[in-house]
């Protein structure tokens, strides 16, 4: 189950609104939900959580790039809003790799073997007493997504969440993050 909230700075405090994410497939469309919330170009902050799992805050700011933090990246990655954070450069990836990629493996069969000689991968190494033991791929997936916390850890400093405090979060991390802000009661109204 997944809960999304915007809270939007105002001259006058925080707003704060639940969102529906049914419409947004990128980060960019969240990107533009958060700055149609926002007045005069102020800070937007993006809440999505998934329950117990893990937590994502996206912060616009005006027409700055959005700033992302993830409490456990891994988890994310196997949620469909998680995903839409993970973008290529918060993972350290060279943007549209992956992608050029599974095209050229589409084209051709990049197996890493010759016609007619065996997938190595897929034979098996007689170990002691004749038992098969399967060969170990040492090297690590270039594509995995780290466990545990990902992003900017300082995106919410300016606001009176350190990252000591940040990293702390764990389940309902929403309240806590606007108790901070000085904003639990409009999010309350709204939850």
């Amino acid at each position: 189950m997944y809960f999304a909230a915007l809270l939007a700075r105002t001259e006058d405090g925080w707003e704060a609104s639940d969102t529906e994410l049914d419409d947004v497939e990128t980060l960019s469309d969240l990107t533009d939900l958060a700055r149609e919330a926002s007045v005069d170009e102020d800070t937007v902050l993006v809440y999505i959580e998934q329950e117990d799992a893990w937590f994502g805050v996206v912060r616009v700011d005006g027409e700055e790039d959005p700033r992302i933090y993830i409490s456990d990246a891994s988890a994310a990655a196997r949620s469909s809003y998680g995903e839409i954070l993970l973008t290529d450069e918060l993972l350290g990836r060279e943007p549209g790799a992956e992608d050029e990629i599974a095209a050229l493996e589409e084209l051709v069969d990049l197996d890493g073997t010759e016609d007619g000689e065996p997938d190595k991968a897929k034979d098996s190494v007689d170990g002691p007493a004749g038992a098969a033991v399967a060969e170990l791929d040492l090297d690590p997936d270039p594509d995995a997504v780290p466990a545990g916390p990902l992003g900017e850890l300082g995106i919410l400093a300016d606001l009176g969440l350190s990252e000591k405090e940040l990293l702390s979060l764990r389940t309902d991390a929403l309240v806590e993050i606007a108790d901070v802000l000085g904003a639990a009661e409009v999010l309350e109204a709204v939850r």
